[in-house]
């Protein structure tokens, strides 16, 4: 099986620096880390990416959240959108260099990226999870469904471990977008050897 997608999400409750700090160390475990900082403003943003780069990590692995400004001015890999966030199709035809990922939660929102061109999208919550109390997840099946309906790779998002994540895989997501599961974990390094090893077999 094809080694598939690690993307390791920003909690937004962490010091930068604490961040940076586990993030350089498990960075040649995941394939990118988003910045998804909503309290944030541009400049603290741009910040964190310097930090970052500080640990060596590479910048072909950040992706910034709405903020394409900082994206640009950065040189990261690219933007992760939202529904609120600017249009796919104007990013991605004013700032071609990025990688641009969109976040959906409906067959429908995934088609729509997919056609104003989004390079994939982010698809979720699948289980039920902490950060998003009292929603009802969204569940394997409309994952399949989703992943049947697009072409780009689909990124499975909420309350993904590792003993789930070969679960979505097989329900077509080409990878997986864990937050709190390795940057809240007692021994990140550990946690996310455990999510790659699943993700590698």
């Amino acid at each position: 099986m094809k080694t598939k997608k690690l993307h390791i999400i920003s909690t937004g409750k962490q010091k930068p620096e604490q961040l940076a700090e586990i993030i350089g160390v498990i960075h040649p475990y995941i394939d990118f880390i988003h910045l998804r900082e909503k309290t944030k403003r541009a400049k603290e943003v741009y910040e964190m990416v310097e930090l970052l780069a500080d640990k060596k990590v590479p910048l072909s692995k950040i992706m910034i959240n709405d903020r394409v400004d900082v994206a640009c001015a950065s040189n990261v890999k690219g933007v992760q959108l939202a529904y609120h966030s600017l249009p796919v199709e104007i990013v991605k035809r004013k700032f071609m260099d990025l990688t641009v990922g969109c976040s959906v939660h409906s067959i429908e929102e995934a088609q729509i990226a997919e056609q104003q061109g989004a390079d994939y999208v982010i698809f979720g919550h699948v289980y039920s999870t902490q950060s998003k109390p009292g929603l009802i997840p969204k569940g394997i099946e409309q994952l399949w469904s989703v992943s049947e309906s697009v072409s780009i790779p689909v990124i499975a998002i909420g309350g993904i471990t590792p003993t789930n994540s070969r679960e979505v895989i097989e329900a077509g997501a080409q990878g997986v977008a864990v937050m709190s599961g390795i940057l809240e974990a007692e021994d990140p390094l550990e946690a996310v050897k455990q999510y790659r090893s699943y993700l590698s077999e």
